[in-house]
């Protein structure tokens, strides 16, 4: 699969500032591909530059084959883009919009007539398309968002943020979307978003940024497997003795012991292990008061690799993302 987006050393900075610091990957023609990390980490800053929006200080990137500082025409004509702040026009219908989008474009009438009826049918927006935007939920407007970057039939879809303040029940709803853009149009799609299950849940590719670095990419089975494999944790009457059982198994890669008779256990297959531990315990009149297993999270390898937890913003209340999803 060849790469649809090439970016070596890309730096942006304002004054002393560096927003994005020296980031070199490519992205895969078809897949979808998520920025992951919180907020100020650089991920709005790289989509900025990459979508021409912002000049990069140094480094180079292209989108499409095309440079994003010398054919900036050629990006634009090739991309689409959902920005993290809403940019529709309340005053307009739903239609309105997406003609007006097309119109700029330069998008001929008969092909932007058909354009319009097909955007508005994938997001399902074709009952309110005569609606005002200012009547609009924050869902819908968000579907109509990404309706007018499917206009003019980009190649590559940036998504910004595209479910942040949505309820959960809206998020997953535009989730469906996404993957339908992804697999129905052969789009490839990019996304910035902190929230830990969106990535897991639609990526197939992460790339994890702070402080305007990506440190790792790998799609979520492959950043999870990186930690090691199923932690299983238990609470045994003889600690020692258990940790010494579990490191003479071959498919243990690490044993932790802590007080009060905890210990940790690295393996790739935990589900397996666990019978085995239980029934030698057993044999050796250890009592294992508590077993439980845990399969490493997205979550899990931002807080490794970075030292921190990436937190929502909900109201007045700041509250640690610990959802899980399963991926694809």
């Amino acid at each position: 699969m060849q790469s649809i987006i090439r970016i070596s050393k890309l730096t942006k900075k304002y004054g002393e500032f560096v927003a994005v610091n020296n980031i070199t990957f490519d992205i895969k023609e078809g897949e979808i591909f998520g920025l992951l990390g919180p907020n100020g980490a650089g991920k709005t800053t790289t989509i900025s530059m990459l979508s021409t929006i912002n000049e990069p200080t140094s480094g180079s990137a292209k989108v499409n084959g095309h440079d994003i500082v010398k054919d900036k025409d050629r990006v634009r004509a090739s991309i689409g883009i959902v920005f993290q702040d809403q940019s529709l026009d309340d005053q307009l219908t739903g239609r309105e919009n997406l003609d007006l989008h097309g119109r700029l474009y330069g998008v001929p009438p008969d092909e932007r007539k058909r354009a319009i009826i097909r955007s508005l049918k994938i997001v399902e927006l074709e009952d309110k398309q005569n609606n005002l935007v200012k009547t609009y939920s924050g869902g819908m407007r968000r579907r109509l968002e990404i309706a007018r970057g499917l206009i003019h039939k980009p190649k590559v879809l940036f998504l910004d943020e595209p479910t942040v303040g949505l309820d959960p029940q809206t998020r997953r709803r535009l989730w469906s979307y996404i993957m339908d853009l992804n697999k129905k149009e052969d789009m490839t799609i990019i996304l910035t978003t902190h929230y830990i299950e969106e990535a897991e849940f639609l990526c197939d590719r992460v790339g994890i940024i702070d402080n305007g670095k990506v440190i790792k990419i790998g799609t979520p089975d492959e950043l999870k497997d990186s930690l090691g494999g199923d932690i299983i944790t238990a609470v045994v009457s003889n600690q020692k003795a258990f940790e010494k059982i579990a490191n003479e198994n071959p498919e243990v890669k690490n044993v932790k012991g802590y007080d009060k008779g905890k210990v940790d256990i690295a393996t790739k297959n935990g589900s397996k292990l666990i019978p085995e531990l239980i029934n030698i315990a057993h044999q050796n009149r250890i009592d294992v008061e508590s077993i439980m297993l845990k399969r490493p999270s997205l979550e899990d390898v931002f807080i490794s690799l970075t030292g921190k937890e990436i937190r929502e913003e909900s109201g007045d209340n700041t509250t640690t993302m610990r959802m899980r999803f399963r991926g694809r």
